[in-house]
C-alpha cells in the first residue's frame, strides 16, 4: 500500500484494479477461452470476482458446459443434447449442487380426499395428473414451483380410473380400468375412444404414430393412429404374463414389456415392433414375482427399470442383453414403483413406503439422498417427474414438490 499522497495505480479497462490483469486482454479470445477450459468450477467462481469484465467472461455457457455435463441433473444428456437452453449453464451447476447435496425446500401442491393412483406428466408450463378416471391439467404459478388453484383443463373418456397416459405431440394417450384407450386432443374438444382390452390397460407408449398398450389380460397390443386407421390393431403379443409396464424404442423399431414375473420366462422383452415378434429376453436371473413396474429408455440402446425385486436396473442393449450393467438396491428392501432419470448421471426412485424419493447418482453404488414425504402414514409412489429445478412426486392423496433452488 502506497504513502498518504503517492499516485494510484492505473485502473484497468473493465474495472479491474490493477494494469496488470489488462495485459489478459491483450490474448485472443480462443486463447482464453483455451485457458478457462482448464479450471474447475471454483476456480472459474474466483476468475469472475477479479473484475466485472472476467465475470462476464467467466460465466459463459461455453466454459461451463464442460463442468455442467459431470453434474446431476444440469439439463445435459449423455448424447450432449441441452434439455434447458434456456436457463444459464453456470446457474444450473450452482443448482445441481443442492440436488447432490439435498438442500431442497418441500412443498403440497394438491391433497385430494380420496385414495387414488395418480399418474403424471411435465410439459413446459403444464402438469398433467390423473384423478380417478380424469386427466387434470394445472398450469404453474409463474412466481414460484406451485400450481393454479383449478385445473385449465380436464379430459375425460373413461368408467374407470386412468392407470397411465403419454403426452404424444399434440393429444393425450391413455389407458384406464375399464379396458380402453382414449385419445383426447390437448388443446380441444376432440377424443376417441376404443375398446383396447378384456381387461384393465395397465400402461401405454406412444410415439412414430404407434400406440402400444399392456393389459392384466397378459396381451400386449400395437394399435395404429395413421389417418382412416385409427384404434386398428396391428399386433396382439400374448405376453402369458400380466404386463404392468411397456415402452417404445427411441429407435421405433421395437418396444419393451415389463411384466409380474409369474412365470418362468424373463419379465423384461423386447418385441419387434412392425412384426410383433419376440427379437429378445432382458437378464436370466429373475427370482419368481419380481415384476417390473417401471420402464425407461435413457438413449436409443440403454434403459433402466425397477419394481417388486427392490432394484434399479440399467441395461446397455449394446453390450449384453443377458446381463444388466449396473444395478442399484433400495436400501430399505422396499419395492420400487417408478424410476426417472436426467439422461446423464442422476436417477431419481419412488419407493412402496412412506412416499420415500430417493437420488441416486449413477457413479456411487449407495443411495444419494432419500426424502419420505407421506409420514407418518404410508403411501407408495405411484409416480414422479423433475426438471433441473424441481421434483414432483404424486402419492396415493397428495402431490409434493421439492424445490431445489433455494438451499
Amino acid at each position: 500500500m502506497g504513502r498518504k499522497g503517492s499516485p494510484r495505480p492505473p485502473q484497468a479497462e473493465g474495472g479491474c484494479g490493477a494494469a496488470r490483469p489488462s495485459l489478459l486482454w491483450a490474448l485472443p479470445e480462443e486463447l482464453l477461452l483455451l485457458i478457462c477450459s482448464y479450471l474447475d468450477a471454483q476456480a472459474l467462481g474466483r476468475l469472475g470476482q477479479v473484475c466485472r469484465r472476467l465475470r462476464a467472461f467467466s460465466g459463459r455457457d461455453l466454459l461451463w458446459r464442460r463442468i455442467a455435463r459431470g453434474c446431476l441433473n444440469s439439463g445435459f444428456t449423455q448424447l450432449g443434447a441441452d434439455l434447458a437452453a434456456g436457463i444459464p449453464v453456470k446457474e444450473r451447476v450452482k443448482v445441481s449442487q443442492n440436488w447432490r447435496h439435498g438442500r431442497c425446500r418441500r412443498a403440497t401442491l394438491l391433497k385430494w380426499k380420496r385414495n387414488l393412483m395418480p399418474w403424471m406428466h411435465l410439459d413446459g408450463e403444464y402438469l398433467y395428473l390423473s384423478q380417478a378416471e380424469d386427466i387434470q391439467a394445472y398450469r404453474f404459478r409463474p412466481d414460484s414451483a406451485g400450481l393454479q388453484r383449478r385445473p385449465q383443463a380436464i379430459f375425460s373418456g373413461h368408467q374407470e380410473d386412468v392407470c397411465r397416459f403419454v403426452l404424444a405431440s399434440s393429444h393425450i394417450v391413455s389407458g384406464g380400468g375399464d379396458g380402453n384407450i382414449v385419445l383426447s386432443k390437448v388443446h380441444g374438444s376432440f377424443s376417441i375412444k376404443f375398446s383396447a382390452h378384456q381387461q384393465e390397460v395397465n400402461c401405454v407408449d406412444c410415439q412414430g404414430g404407434i400406440i402400444v398398450s399392456g393389459s392384466r389380460d397378459r396381451t400386449a397390443k400395437v394399435w395404429s393412429l395413421s389417418s382412416g386407421r385409427v384404434g386398428h390393431c396391428l399386433h396382439t403379443v400374448q405376453t402369458e404374463d400380466r404386463v404392468w409396464s411397456i415402452a417404445i424404442s427411441p429407435l421405433l423399431s421395437s418396444f419393451v414389456t415389463g411384466t409380474a414375473c409369474c412365470g418362468h420366462t424373463s419379465p423384461l422383452r423386447i418385441w419387434d415392433l412392425e412384426s410383433g415378434q419376440l427379437a429378445t429376453c432382458l437378464g436370466t436371473d429373475f427370482h419368481r414375482g419380481a415384476g417390473v413396474l417401471d420402464i425407461v429408455y435413457e438413449t436409443p440402446f440403454t434403459l433402466l427399470s425397477c419394481g417388486y425385486d427392490t432394484y434399479i436396473r440399467s441395461w446397455d442393449l449394446r453390450v449384453s442383453t443377458r446381463k444388466c450393467v449396473m444395478e442399484w438396491e433400495e436400501p430399505h428392501d422396499s419395492a420400487l414403483y417408478c424410476v426417472r432419470s436426467d439422461g446423464n448421471q442422476m436417477i431419481a426412485s419412488g419407493s412402496a413406503y412412506y412416499g420415500v424419493v430417493r437420488l441416486w447418482d449413477k457413479r456411487q453404488s449407495r443411495c444419494l439422498q432419500s426424502f419420505s414425504l407421506s409420514s407418518p402414514t404410508s403411501s407408495p409412489v405411484y409416480c414422479l417427474r423433475f426438471n433441473t429445478t424441481h421434483l414432483y412426486a404424486a402419492l396415493a392423496s397428495a402431490l409434493h414438490a421439492l424445490d431445489f433452488t433455494t438451499p
